[in-house]
């Protein structure tokens, strides 16, 4: 994923520092069947994920990322959970941790495709026929499509 301009501004002054940045995730569901992208940077399949840049509004982060990466244009219709990841180093030493918040969204328009050069490819799944994906967007997935009356977060 493209590093925004905003963190580069930031890493001149805190170098390889720990950053605390807001992400989502966007669950895009259509009958029984889920969007996702095979990313450029590991090859794995994903839910849609982001970063929310200074002054935008987590939802409209949802709508920006999807688009960008899919050319699917959604509609977010609830949040599904909030969750803390695990702080980790990327690559080149810098060190990140992301406050995550799951939409759920519906489709609006637009058919998917390789939109950017995040992704290998982008396609439909059944949800009985997914890609192996990360212990952390299974969890994610599970919260998304639960009928719970509020979004699910961790305690302690």
């Amino acid at each position: 994923m493209p590093t925004p301009q905003f963190i580069l501004d930031l890493r001149e002054h805190v170098g390889h520092g720990p950053l605390w940045l807001s992400g989502i995730t966007a669950v895009v569901v259509e009958g029984d069947r889920i969007l996702l992208n095979r990313r450029s940077d590991n090859g794995r399949w994903a839910l849609l994920h982001g970063i929310v840049e200074p002054g935008e509004q987590p939802a409209d982060t949802v709508v920006r990322e999807v688009e960008e990466e899919t050319g699917v244009t959604v509609r977010p219709e609830r949040i599904t959970s909030v969750h803390t990841l695990p702080a980790f180093a990327c690559a080149n030493g810098d060190q990140v941790q992301y406050l995550d918040i799951t939409f759920r969204c519906r489709p609006l328009s637009g058919e998917p495709r390789v939109n950017d050069d995040e992704s290998l490819a982008v396609a439909w799944f059944p949800l009985d026929a997914l890609p192996p994906l990360t212990p952390n967007d299974t969890l994610l997935l599970e919260k998304a499509l639960a009928d719970a009356p509020s979004p699910w977060f961790a305690l302690g």
